[in-house]
Protein backbone atom coordinates (compact mmCIF):
# COMPACT_ATOMS: atom_id res chain seq x y z
CA UNK A 1 0.00 0.00 0.00
CA UNK A 2 1.08 3.30 -0.63
CA UNK A 3 1.09 5.66 2.05
CA UNK A 4 1.18 9.76 2.56
CA UNK A 5 5.13 9.18 3.83
CA UNK A 6 5.68 7.07 0.08
CA UNK A 7 3.87 10.31 -1.90
CA UNK A 8 6.03 13.21 0.15
CA UNK A 9 9.12 10.61 -0.56
CA UNK A 10 9.00 10.77 -3.58
CA UNK A 11 8.42 14.57 -3.75
CA UNK A 12 11.28 15.72 -1.86
CA UNK A 13 12.98 12.97 -4.00
CA UNK A 14 11.73 15.08 -7.31
CA UNK A 15 12.79 18.15 -5.82
CA UNK A 16 16.15 16.69 -4.86
CA UNK A 17 16.82 16.01 -8.79
CA UNK A 18 16.08 19.90 -9.19
CA UNK A 19 17.49 21.67 -6.24
CA UNK A 20 20.76 23.20 -7.51
CA UNK A 21 19.41 23.96 -11.24
CA UNK A 22 16.65 25.66 -10.75
CA UNK A 23 15.04 27.66 -8.26
CA UNK A 24 12.04 26.01 -6.17
CA UNK A 25 9.71 28.87 -6.84
CA UNK A 26 9.69 27.34 -10.78
CA UNK A 27 10.83 23.80 -10.41
CA UNK A 28 7.73 23.12 -7.87
CA UNK A 29 5.06 23.52 -10.47
CA UNK A 30 6.65 21.19 -12.59
CA UNK A 31 6.74 18.43 -9.78
CA UNK A 32 3.45 18.67 -8.54
CA UNK A 33 2.27 18.63 -12.15
CA UNK A 34 4.05 15.51 -12.38
CA UNK A 35 2.52 14.44 -9.25
CA UNK A 36 -0.74 14.79 -11.16
CA UNK A 37 -0.31 13.28 -14.25
CA UNK A 38 0.73 10.08 -12.25
CA UNK A 39 -2.29 10.27 -10.17
CA UNK A 40 -4.73 10.79 -13.00
CA UNK A 41 -2.73 8.07 -14.88
CA UNK A 42 -3.02 5.21 -12.34
CA UNK A 43 -6.74 6.49 -11.36
CA UNK A 44 -7.72 6.11 -14.90
CA UNK A 45 -5.77 2.55 -15.80
CA UNK A 46 -7.45 1.26 -12.64
CA UNK A 47 -11.07 2.21 -13.57
CA UNK A 48 -10.36 0.48 -17.37
CA UNK A 49 -9.06 -2.11 -15.80
CA UNK A 50 -12.05 -2.47 -13.82
CA UNK A 51 -14.44 -1.96 -16.45
CA UNK A 52 -13.13 -4.59 -18.28
CA UNK A 53 -13.81 -7.29 -15.99
CA UNK A 54 -17.10 -6.45 -17.14
CA UNK A 55 -17.44 -4.98 -20.27
CA UNK A 56 -15.94 -5.61 -23.98
CA UNK A 57 -15.99 -4.44 -27.13
CA UNK A 58 -18.37 -1.58 -27.97
CA UNK A 59 -19.68 -1.38 -24.25
CA UNK A 60 -16.75 -1.20 -22.96
CA UNK A 61 -14.97 2.30 -24.78
CA UNK A 62 -18.69 3.68 -24.11
CA UNK A 63 -18.23 2.94 -20.27
CA UNK A 64 -14.44 4.31 -20.51
CA UNK A 65 -16.16 7.55 -22.45
CA UNK A 66 -18.65 8.06 -19.27
CA UNK A 67 -15.50 7.90 -16.51
CA UNK A 68 -15.14 11.22 -14.87
CA UNK A 69 -12.18 12.11 -17.21
CA UNK A 70 -10.31 10.16 -20.03
CA UNK A 71 -6.78 10.33 -20.85
CA UNK A 72 -5.72 8.93 -24.68
CA UNK A 73 -2.22 6.81 -24.33
CA UNK A 74 -0.31 9.96 -25.36
CA UNK A 75 -1.39 11.74 -22.26
CA UNK A 76 -0.51 8.97 -19.34
CA UNK A 77 2.51 8.91 -16.97
CA UNK A 78 3.08 5.74 -18.20
CA UNK A 79 3.50 7.02 -22.46
CA UNK A 80 5.66 9.77 -20.91
CA UNK A 81 7.93 7.30 -18.81
CA UNK A 82 8.60 4.80 -22.28
CA UNK A 83 9.72 7.86 -24.16
CA UNK A 84 11.60 9.12 -21.73
CA UNK A 85 14.45 9.38 -23.98
CA UNK A 86 12.50 11.23 -26.63
CA UNK A 87 14.44 14.40 -27.69
CA UNK A 88 11.62 16.36 -27.67
CA UNK A 89 10.44 15.02 -24.39
CA UNK A 90 9.68 18.30 -22.61
CA UNK A 91 7.46 18.96 -25.91
CA UNK A 92 5.49 15.58 -25.22
CA UNK A 93 5.08 16.13 -21.56
CA UNK A 94 3.41 19.50 -22.45
CA UNK A 95 1.06 18.36 -25.11
CA UNK A 96 0.06 15.74 -22.70
CA UNK A 97 -0.61 18.53 -20.17
CA UNK A 98 -2.77 20.41 -23.20
CA UNK A 99 -4.44 17.32 -24.51
CA UNK A 100 -5.21 16.64 -20.22
CA UNK A 101 -6.87 19.78 -20.08
CA UNK A 102 -8.63 20.02 -23.46
CA UNK A 103 -10.35 16.66 -23.23
CA UNK A 104 -11.59 16.39 -19.65
CA UNK A 105 -13.29 20.15 -18.81
CA UNK A 106 -13.53 19.40 -16.02
CA UNK A 107 -9.93 20.18 -15.82
CA UNK A 108 -9.52 22.71 -17.69
CA UNK A 109 -6.81 25.40 -16.99
CA UNK A 110 -5.21 22.74 -13.93
CA UNK A 111 -1.86 23.29 -15.25
CA UNK A 112 -2.48 27.13 -16.15
CA UNK A 113 0.16 27.41 -18.89
CA UNK A 114 3.07 25.48 -17.26
CA UNK A 115 5.70 24.49 -19.89
CA UNK A 116 7.78 21.43 -19.72
CA UNK A 117 9.90 22.94 -22.79
CA UNK A 118 10.87 26.00 -21.53
CA UNK A 119 14.03 27.23 -22.30
CA UNK A 120 13.83 29.81 -19.82
CA UNK A 121 13.29 27.55 -16.82
CA UNK A 122 14.62 24.16 -17.94
CA UNK A 123 17.56 25.21 -19.90
CA UNK A 124 18.41 23.96 -23.64
CA UNK A 125 17.75 20.25 -24.06
CA UNK A 126 21.34 19.06 -23.42
CA UNK A 127 20.23 20.47 -19.44
CA UNK A 128 16.77 19.73 -19.77
CA UNK A 129 16.15 16.36 -21.36
CA UNK A 130 18.73 14.44 -18.75
CA UNK A 131 15.87 16.38 -15.71
CA UNK A 132 12.68 15.53 -17.32
CA UNK A 133 14.02 12.17 -17.50
CA UNK A 134 15.20 12.30 -14.09
CA UNK A 135 11.48 13.61 -13.00
CA UNK A 136 9.96 10.77 -14.69
CA UNK A 137 12.09 7.92 -12.87
CA UNK A 138 11.17 9.70 -9.75
CA UNK A 139 8.10 8.83 -9.93
CA UNK A 140 8.01 5.54 -12.03
CA UNK A 141 7.57 3.27 -8.96
CA UNK A 142 4.82 5.25 -7.14
CA UNK A 143 1.78 3.32 -6.62
CA UNK A 144 -1.27 5.94 -6.97
CA UNK A 145 -3.86 3.83 -7.80
CA UNK A 146 -6.95 3.96 -5.41
CA UNK A 147 -7.16 0.69 -4.45
CA UNK A 148 -3.25 0.77 -3.47
CA UNK A 149 -3.37 3.99 -1.22
CA UNK A 150 -3.95 3.76 2.40
CA UNK A 151 -6.48 5.51 4.20
CA UNK A 152 -7.62 6.15 7.56
CA UNK A 153 -11.32 6.22 8.27
CA UNK A 154 -13.23 8.59 6.68
CA UNK A 155 -10.99 9.21 3.86
CA UNK A 156 -10.46 8.57 0.43
CA UNK A 157 -7.24 8.03 -1.75
CA UNK A 158 -7.60 11.61 -3.57
CA UNK A 159 -7.28 13.28 0.17
CA UNK A 160 -3.98 11.52 0.97
CA UNK A 161 -2.83 12.36 -2.33
CA UNK A 162 -4.44 16.18 -1.87
CA UNK A 163 -2.88 16.01 1.67
CA UNK A 164 0.34 15.59 0.50
CA UNK A 165 0.39 17.77 -2.46
CA UNK A 166 -1.15 20.81 0.22
CA UNK A 167 2.25 19.88 2.21
CA UNK A 168 4.49 20.54 -0.42
CA UNK A 169 2.76 23.64 -1.24
CA UNK A 170 3.34 24.63 2.37
CA UNK A 171 6.63 23.40 1.98
CA UNK A 172 7.38 25.25 -1.35
CA UNK A 173 6.35 28.43 0.74
CA UNK A 174 8.32 28.07 3.60
CA UNK A 175 11.27 27.32 1.17
CA UNK A 176 10.01 31.01 -0.64
CA UNK A 177 10.10 32.71 2.53
CA UNK A 178 13.99 32.34 3.26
Amino acid sequence: MTTRNDIERVLWKACDSFRGKIDSSRYKDYILSMLFVKYLSDTFDESVENLKKDYEGIRLERQIANLPFVLKEEYTFNYLLKNKYAVDIGSKISEALTGIESSNAILSGIFRGIDFNSENNLGKKEQKNPLLRTLLDDFADLDLRPSHIETKDNEVPADVVGDAYEYMIGEFATMAGK
